[in-house]
């Protein structure tokens, strides 16, 4: 019998028995129940803790948070929130802001040592910046392979037909090295819903990478441009390969209003992501799940002008998620873990992700006889392991 790499013993899983599971060349090779693991070439005792898979960070910005740098305090917009008011105070406070590289290399480390493997970033591409930002940030992603997997979004956040250029900017950045073309607020931003969408599919499709759009507008407006960018999916067989962050107009709609949507949605795969914001209605994960629609999570904005909250810690969103929908039960609890798990894993399209034979040794420790206590309680001192090798314990990086 051939020797295993390494053997993770008495490791606890979602079904609440205690296994042995053997990891070569990166990959699960086999789960067994614990003792008959056998022999090893490194053992590895989680000591009956859970072992969940690595937390997907769906959303987020690496170029824009102040994460490890001095305290910016937030500045409110004067007529509640404003999406143009706050891209102005954003490029005031870049501008006094530490390298964007050390910056992003602090957000990196925080989501790391909690459990973050997988990540999808929106970094800024328009005619304000040029693809500076992006060069910035792959250099970083470089630097970070081996540790975390990351997908970035040529973002374009002073809008598409506003900011001259960027039409060709966002193109040139999928040539660059970006993996998807973003959007944002189609209507209310750029006012013209069909040159938006025009461009960000034409590029979509003419690169053969996916689209991830912002889109933060409320009430039917939002509704009425998830119809669109649902049309749009479904007529360009882009099933899957499509996903709406934010959403927030889902949560104004009434129950039966939203409940046919979600059937649209569902229908044509778009993904929703939602991170619970505090001062926004946001999608109702329940409901949309129920519908068959993929809803995963990301922490969005860390410290930065947007906001000054943010930790980084996946576990943590679940909660947020789970209280903010009212979740209380064991199934409901679940649902708010799948939303930080298998619904990024999906809606990033990830290849060999969970807990199985044959997919990516990416897990993380938690000290919790079962998920639901672990969302409730999101206990830390995790040890985090990407292809079997420790890359994070107690809070901090190991490499």
């Amino acid at each position: 019998m051939a020797t295993i790499e390494t053997l993770f013993k008495n490791a606890r899983l979602r079904d609440g028995k205690v296994h042995d599971i053997a990891v070569d060349k990166g990959r699960i090779g086999s789960i067994v129940p614990a003792g008959s693991g056998g022999h090893a070439e490194a053992i590895v005792d989680i000591a009956g803790e859970l072992l969940v898979p690595c937390f997907v960070e769906g959303h987020i910005h690496l170029d824009t948070s102040f994460f490890g740098d001095a305290w910016i305090p937030h500045k409110p917009c004067l007529n509640g929130f404003d999406v143009h008011e706050r891209v102005a105070f954003q490029a005031e406070n870049m501008a006094q802001a530490a390298a964007m590289d050390e910056r992003a290399r602090n957000q990196l480390d925080l989501c790391i040592a909690n459990g973050a493997l997988q990540m999808r970033s929106h970094v800024m591409v328009d005619g304000s910046v040029g693809l500076s930002s992006l060069e910035t940030i792959l250099r970083v992603r470089e630097e970070y392979e081996g540790l975390i997997d990351i997908q970035l979004v040529a973002f374009p956040q002073s809008g598409i037909l506003k900011s001259p250029g960027t039409p060709e900017l966002m193109d040139e950045a999928i040539a660059l090295g970006a993996n998807l073309v973003g959007g944002l607020d189609p209507l209310s931003f750029d006012r013209d819903i069909k040159g938006h969408l025009d461009v960000v599919f034409g590029i979509a499709e003419r690169r053969g990478v996916d689209v991830d759009i912002h889109l933060h507008d409320a009430g039917t407006l939002g509704a009425f441009t998830i119809e669109e960018i649902c049309a749009r999916t479904t007529a360009l067989g882009m099933q899957g390969r499509v996903a709406i962050s934010h959403a927030y107009g889902l949560g104004d709609l009434s129950s039966d209003a939203a409940r046919k949507i979600a059937g649209l949605i569902a229908t044509s795969g778009v993904s929703i992501m939602t991170n619970a914001p505090g001062s926004h209605n946001f999608p109702p994960v329940a409901l949309l799940r129920s519908e068959g629609v993929v809803v995963f999570s990301g922490s969005d904005n860390i410290r930065d002008s947007w906001w000054p909250y943010g930790d980084g810690d996946m576990l943590r969103r679940a909660e947020i998620i789970g209280y903010r929908s009212g979740f209380y039960t064991d199934r409901e609890l679940c649902a708010a873990f799948d939303v930080v798990t298998m619904g990024g894993a999906h809606a990033l399209r990830l290849d060999g992700y969970g807990i199985e034979i044959g997919a990516k040794a990416d897990f993380v420790t938690l000290a919790a006889a079962h998920v639901p206590e672990a969302v409730v309680s999101v206990p830390k001192g995790r040890r985090v392991f990407k292809a079997g090798r420790l890359v994070a314990e107690n809070g901090s990086v190991v490499r």
